[in-house]
């Protein structure tokens, strides 16, 4: 039974009538890009075909009820609950932070009856959690009416994960779900929210990217996550800028000079040289180079193994064991010390450079990685 499936199976065992309708969202990868979000940078992320589903219905009673297949157990609260973050916890609070930060920016949410199924992974780095938040945010909007144009959402869902549920993500995942399309990468300028859809045609060029599940245990993924934004955060005020993206490449020497501690220099170096490796990809792929765009990928990863330091050696052990086995270019993706890495491969390679990282976990007594072959998919939608 497929996803969508699912959601409507569930929706019918736990309501015992049918949905209104059935809203989607993808997961996202991040071709490149890393921890530049949150320091006003740029990023070039894909939406998945992996999908989170939302089938829902009205609530007279004004109330949000939601059910998700990997619970079990339905969560039922009111505005006032919502309206109070840490009210609602656990998995739910995705559901209720959409609620508020609606609220929030003015609108009449309805009340709803939502169940949930996806195949979205959850903690593995391919935005879980943006994708529940986006596929709730697109069917209260429809069951309301609300006038919302579609592109108010990304903020709306993450203001839900950073002030409702408390993790401080920046705009990347959110904007990926919501406004990816198949074929395309999305060049966000995480300052100005302009974004452009850059074409990344993996099958014309008969490639693929190859997204390895690390199924490493996330290492104080949220601690560190946070100090390395402080760290930037900081770091941005010593330099006397708004944010590291107002420090270019010819200037980082000079920069990096006017900084006390070796770590933050590597902190701030590996920003820096990350958007620059944003927008060469960019170029490249502009000018239909795709299989150029690979040495990047893999300069990406060093830099966040020795500047950010937010690798694993399960990650470091795929992204090695995939350039080995004739990846053009690998890199992690996602926010660290665990999730995901992507491999920029031939298509018809695929599954041998899966088996390679399969042999090399194996190797390393590593618990077995998952794979999975994507080509770039459209954005949240409403399947009827």
């Amino acid at each position: 039974m497929n996803v969508a499936d699912r959601a409507t199976a569930g929706f019918r065992q736990r309501y015992g009538t049918e949905p209104a309708g059935r809203w989607a969202a993808p997961g996202r990868v991040n071709l490149i890009g890393e921890h530049t979000d949150y320091n006003d940078g740029f990023v070039l992320p894909f939406a998945l075909p992996l999908r989170t589903v939302v089938a829902a219905a009205p609530a007279l009673d004004g109330r949000c009820t939601v059910w998700s297949e990997l619970d079990g157990e339905p969560v039922e609260f009111g505005a006032a609950e919502a309206d109070e973050p840490g009210r609602v916890d656990g998995w739910a609070a995705y559901v209720a932070g959409v609620v508020w930060a609606l609220r929030a920016d003015g609108h009449d949410v309805p009340g709803a009856r939502l169940a949930v199924a996806s195949d979205v992974p959850v903690g593995s780095g391919l935005s879980s959690s943006a994708a529940i938040e986006s596929a709730v945010l697109a069917a209260l909007v429809d069951l309301g009416g609300l006038d919302l144009p579609a592109g108010r959402w990304p903020r709306l869902a993450q203001r839900a994960e950073n002030d409702y549920v408390g993790a401080p993500t920046g705009i990347m995942d959110q904007s990926a779900v919501i406004r990816g399309r198949a074929g395309h990468a999305l060049f966000l300028d995480c300052r100005t929210e302009e974004v452009e859809q850059i074409p990344f045609d993996l099958d014309g060029a008969g490639l693929a990217v190859l997204v390895i599940d690390s199924r490493a245990p996330h290492r104080h993924a949220d601690g560190e996550y946070a100090a390395r934004r402080k760290s930037c955060e900081q770091a941005a005020a010593t330099l006397g800028v708004t944010a590291l993206r107002d420090v270019d490449v010819t200037g980082l020497d000079a920069a990096l000079a006017r900084l006390d501690d070796d770590e933050t220099r590597r902190r701030v170096r590996h920003v820096v040289t990350e958007n620059q490796r944003v927008l060469d990809t960019v170029a490249l792929l502009r000018a239909g180079r795709v299989r150029d765009t690979g040495p990047l990928l893999t300069a990406s990863h060093a830099s966040m193994r020795d500047d950010f330091e937010i690798t694993v050696p399960e990650i470091d052990t795929a992204v090695e064991a995939a350039l080995s086995a004739g990846a053009y270019g690998a890199r992690m993706t996602g926010g660290g010390f665990g999730g995901c890495v992507l491999a920029l491969v031939d298509a018809d390679a695929a599954d041998a450079v899966a088996a390679a990282v399969t042999e090399a976990y194996a190797e390393r007594g590593f618990t077995a990685p998952g794979t999975l072959t994507v080509l770039p998919a459209g954005g949240v939608t409403r399947l009827g």
